[in-house]
């Protein structure tokens, strides 16, 4: 059960950013893509997660678990990502953000929904933060949570996008193996986009991306 990725092409404006590619993640594994500004890696986590701006144009393959994704709508690719910026919602509480990832359930969906926050909480170790205002948290507490309301929206794979490149370097540190451990747990194939060698899960499951230049039509 794996997150393959076979690209052929990927074009901004008639720009090579990307050609013949091939990663395969393995659930539980972290795969990182390297490269200069540019050398679209944000781009392929966009045609990965289906949020390619107008322009960018995707040659290739992508399957989830076996089954083709790239052509599915956002909401069926069942991927969640993570960005540099937390992007929690401003007029909510760290529980209501936490909640508002939970799918819908059955009868009983409201009270399933609730222990799963509360599950979460607990793996964030911020289980008397869920009535907190996400303003009056730190930068690494922001991110925890953003963290956590990815994965409680319950992806079958999890996109990566410079989630530590804000933060101080003893941050950085805590919240990288924090991040690392939890998504080992989860047991998700995981796609990070980095700049920073320190960032890298497993030396052998790297893609250093060429500059644009070096990128031939």
């Amino acid at each position: 059960m794996t997150l393959e990725i076979h690209v052929k092409a990927l074009r901004a404006a008639g720009r090579v950013l990307m050609k013949d590619q091939h990663l395969v993640v393995p659930c539980g594994a972290i795969h990182t893509v390297m490269g200069a500004s540019g050398s679209g890696k944000s781009s392929l986590l966009a045609a990965v997660c289906g949020t390619m701006a107008d322009g960018l144009v995707f040659e290739g393959e992508i399957s989830l678990h076996g089954q083709r994704i790239n052509q599915l709508p956002i909401e069926r690719r069942q991927v969640g990502i993570l960005f540099q910026e937390d992007l929690l919602f401003a007029h909510m509480t760290v529980r209501e953000n936490l909640l508002f990832a939970v799918p819908q359930a059955g009868k009983q969906g409201q009270a399933e929904r609730e222990k799963k926050v509360r599950q979460g909480l607990v793996d964030l170790e911020m289980e008397d933060f869920g009535s907190v205002d996400p303003a009056t948290l730190s930068g690494g507490q922001r991110a925890r949570v953003s963290l956590m309301r990815a994965l409680l929206a319950e992806p079958k794979a999890l996109l990566l996008d410079e989630p530590f490149s804000k933060l101080d370097v003893a941050l950085r540190e805590r919240l990288r193996r924090f991040v690392f451990d939890l998504v080992a747990r989860r047991n998700l194939p995981v796609l990070l986009v980095t700049h920073d060698d320190a960032d890298v899960a497993d030396p052998r499951r790297v893609t250093n991306l060429v500059t644009p230049n070096a990128a031939k039509a």
